[in-house]
């Protein structure tokens, strides 16, 4: 999916920079990388610098993006709208950065398809939120995208090894925001 990044890129928990290597240097002209942890964006610095285009590193959280209007070709999310404590703030601000012909490239986990998962994960939740940085097990990621008025243009759903059950289904997609 980060391959399809173009343009001016925002992504939104970007972490220590797990997904750099995985940006098309022929597609992206710019890279601001998001995220509340300075730490990890600390780490990311050294990787930033190798890289053929222009990355900022930014400490901000995804409800409150210190960037202007219509900013971003493309805004990536990945595995962070299970952390992010408001999750439609956050995507009201992606909203708010994304040009009108922009998209969102996203990939997460959460709630289970299956009922039996599904009662687990309300089970294990607090604990695992507490042990997992914040992170929601059963966080619905495209009832909030398409709740934020996106329109889902390409949806891939998958399962985690049996090792992972409990992050519940997998979700890869790309949407796109709401005609102005």
């Amino acid at each position: 999916m980060i391959p399809q990044a173009v343009g001016i890129v925002v992504e939104v928990g970007f972490g220590s920079g797990l997904n750099l290597p995985y940006y098309d240097p022929a597609k992206v002209q710019r890279l601001v990388g998001v995220d509340p942890d300075g730490t990890l964006l600390g780490l990311a610095g050294p990787k930033s610098r190798s890289m053929p285009f222009d990355v900022e590193c930014l400490r901000a959280r995804g409800e409150t993006l210190p960037l202007a209007d219509d900013f971003a070709d493309t805004v990536v999310v990945t595995y962070a709208f299970c952390t992010i404590p408001d999750p439609e703030a956050a995507l009201s601000e992606i909203r708010r950065i994304l040009k009108s012909t922009g998209r969102l490239i996203f990939i997460e986990h959460g709630q289970a398809e299956g009922p039996r998962c599904r009662r687990w994960q309300e089970r294990l939740n607090r604990t695992w939120g507490g042990i997992a940085g914040g992170c929601q097990l059963n966080r619905n990621p495209l009832r909030l995208i398409s709740g934020a008025g996106f329109r889902l243009v390409h949806d891939e759903r998958g399962r985690f090894p049996l090792s992972l059950w409990h992050l519940g289904s997998h979700h890869a997609g790309v949407a796109v925001p709401p005609p102005s």
